[in-house]
């Protein structure tokens, strides 16, 4: 099979799969619990038929596993579920990613699905900096 078409086909499987194994459904009481007790968050807002979506969590599947990033919190807010959950984040799009560290947002992008940029967002939620 020719790889470019192979790995189409196994990309909706690798997101459903990505996306079962390091992130949680969003959820107030957690995301607030966690802001509290000043862990590092990433809240995901994505839609299931976003391509764009499903690249970054790919992407954010191998990022969350690597040992500095694995104490970063992953919730997913469904943009077409939890639209008044996007609205209150000022999120205006699906595939945004924000970051949340000691209770503050320290950075968001959306439809980023480079590895690298992803990463330096990932690295403001764990980051010493003030």
């Amino acid at each position: 099979m020719h790889r470019a078409l192979r790995h189409f086909l196994l990309l909706p499987l690798l997101a459903w799969s990505v996306a079962h194994a390091a992130v949680h459904d969003f959820d107030q009481g957690t995301f607030d619990r966690l802001q509290h007790d000043g862990r590092p968050v990433l809240v995901m807002v994505h839609a299931s038929w976003c391509s764009t979506c499903a690249n970054q969590r790919i992407v954010l599947s191998g990022l969350l596993q690597q040992p500095r990033l694995q104490s970063i919190q992953a919730l997913r807010v469904d943009y077409d579920k939890q639209e008044d959950v996007a609205r209150h984040l000022g999120v205006k799009d699906r595939s945004t990613l924000i970051v949340f560290r000691k209770g503050h947002e320290v950075g968001r992008s959306t439809g980023d699905m480079s590895r690298e940029g992803i990463a330096a967002l990932l690295e403001k939620a764990v980051s010493n900096a003030p």
